[in-house]
């Protein structure tokens, strides 16, 4: 991400690529690609149950990953922006089926862009650029010597006007952060706080000027050291705009400090089409598979549906003779090998949930809170109760859900208490979203951001069940006065393709939201999900 502008956020791979096993296994078949596993509620998984895989690995908004391999385990958290609890980290042991462990973050600062998971001397460190009263952006770390938590308060490292860090231990024995730019700072020994300047480190390759791309915006250095080589994994091109624009280069030094020389393979992926599955790839991290292959680890958006945001995949590669590394995964619409001798992982939960057990931060946040928002939130016997806040969707926090299926239905009773209202979002931000809401005297609809009073149905309810169906951005509203046994749906239909980052920026996705706002008090009860033929 780029500090002058928000449009400059990470990098992405291309060029030419080796066929993969599964692209020769499905050469000249008349048959379509598989989709998708099958996971709780349908929601679409990544293992095929069949020795593939098919990306993403981690659906919906997930972007700018950073993995750790800690032994036999593998951990991943993504950039969580103005979401609280935020820094969810996720476990696998097979690098495709990722389950959330929990959030690391609960102190506020603001947005949260790419962090970089570490682990140094058997200690625990997230290092995350914030801007947190938004005067300027700086790099803060917290540690834990549990990856369950808990975790530290943050710390300000000052680094100021640095994004995207990236870890590593130099050849001196020191510790160093490589931030966009690409820039280094030296860390002290405990990685709390630096020990001299920032200084410039690397100046990345650049590709022709008749490519077609948002800007150069070097960021999300990601560093390893494999035998002499100090590797830089680095994303240029803009993060979003153009699908061509986003890739990722690399560079190798026998020191820390260079020089540094260019891969000859650069870029390594980088979308080249709007017919690829996947558009501006980047971002990406190299990480050792269990078996001791190597893979490449980094976001996309899918074609057609950016309301998701950027998603998680996972791409295998090769290290060549000349001690450089080639992406080899082909056409990521086909599925592909999953790395070998991993074992069997959990994927990702259900996402109904009866309110009976606390699932903040784990599938449940808050969208920019103020300073205590999560003090509205109060759990009941098989509800959750949520104090209002603001006078509309447009001013108040929804809470929020993030989902990584094209077509799903949502729906969950909300109980209203008081003269306000409440209701069901699809929410981006405060400037992007669309809903179904309710006062006791009136349903409200809520289309691109505004009220419209002329669909509005009266009626005499403090209790409704709403219910939203997303099929691929065609949105569909129902309501019910009777637990859902009878279904009314409301005459208003839209299409929420458009709400994306291109069109509102933010780096955001479209997701599920609950808002309550006026005065008084909404109890959220039996939400259920359910993914429509994702498999």
């Amino acid at each position: 991400m780029s500090i002058t502008r928000r449009t400059m956020f990470q990098g992405a791979l291309a060029g030419a690529a080796v066929p993969s096993l599964a692209n020769a296994l499905t050469k000249g078949r008349a048959t379509p690609a598989p989709k998708w596993g099958s996971g709780a509620e349908g929601q679409r998984k990544a293992d095929l149950g069949n020795g593939f895989y098919r990306n993403p690995i981690v659906a919906g908004d997930h972007p700018d990953p950073t993995i750790l391999k800690d032994g036999s385990v593998y951990y991943m958290t993504f950039s969580s922006f103005d979401s609280y609890p935020g820094l969810v980290i996720w476990r696998s042991t097979d690098l495709v089926n990722w389950a959330p462990v929990g959030p690391a973050l609960h102190q506020n600062l603001g947005t949260i862009w790419a962090v970089d998971l570490v682990k140094h001397d058997g200690r625990y460190f997230i290092y995350i650029p914030a801007d947190p009263k938004g005067e300027g952006w700086s790099i803060f770390v917290i540690w834990a010597d549990d990856i369950s938590g808990p975790w530290s308060e943050p710390i300000d490292l000052k680094i100021e006007g640095s994004i995207d860090p990236g870890h590593i231990v130099g050849e001196d024995g020191k510790r160093y952060l490589f931030t966009n730019g690409i820039r280094k700072v030296r860390l002290t020994d405990d990685g709390l706080a630096t020990d001299g300047t920032l200084e410039k480190a690397y100046d990345p390759w650049r590709y022709p000027d008749d490519w077609v791309v948002e800007n150069f915006a070097p960021e999300g250095p990601k560093l390893l050291r494999r035998g002499e080589w100090f590797y830089l994994v680095t994303a240029i091109g803009g993060t979003a705009g153009p699908v061509t624009g986003h890739m990722v280069i690399a560079a190798r030094s026998r020191s820390i400090h260079g020089p540094w020389e260019h891969c000859p393979h650069n870029p390594l992926v980088r979308t080249v089409s709007v017919e690829e599955p996947w558009w501006s790839r980047g971002h990406a991290t190299l990480v050792e598979g269990p078996a001791g292959d190597w893979w490449m680890v980094y976001h996309g958006y899918e074609n057609g549906m950016r309301t998701l945001g950027r998603q998680t995949l996972l791409e295998p590669i090769e290290w060549t003779a000349d001690g450089w590394f080639r992406a080899k995964g082909g056409d990521l619409s086909l599925p592909l090998p999953k790395p070998k001798a991993g074992v069997p992982s959990a994927s990702a939960p259900a996402l109904s949930d009866d309110f009976s057990r606390d699932r903040f931060g784990v599938q449940w946040s808050f969208h920019a809170p103020r300073s205590g928002e999560a003090d509205r939130a109060r759990y009941e016997p098989g509800a959750l109760a949520i104090t209002a806040s603001g006078s509309s969707p447009a001013d108040s926090s929804p809470l929020t859900c993030l989902v990584g299926d094209r077509s799903y239905r949502a729906e969950i009773s909300i109980d209203l208490t008081g003269d306000g209202e409440a209701g069901i979002l699809l929410f981006y931000n405060h400037k992007a979203f669309v809903g179904l809401g309710f006062t006791p005297e009136k349903l409200k609809i809520y289309e691109y951001s505004e009220d419209l009073p002329w669909a509005a149905v009266a009626h005499k309810a403090r209790s409704v069940r709403l219910r939203v169906t997303n099929e691929e951005n065609v949105v569909t509203w129902h309501y019910s006065y009777d637990e859902g046994r009878t279904w009314q749906r409301h005459g208003t239909r839209m299409e929420v393709s458009g709400i994306h980052h291109n069109v509102f920026g933010g780096f955001l996705s479209l997701r599920f939201g609950v808002y309550v706002a006026g005065s008084g008090q909404a109890k959220l009860r039996d939400f259920r999900y359910r993914a429509l033929g994702s498999a």
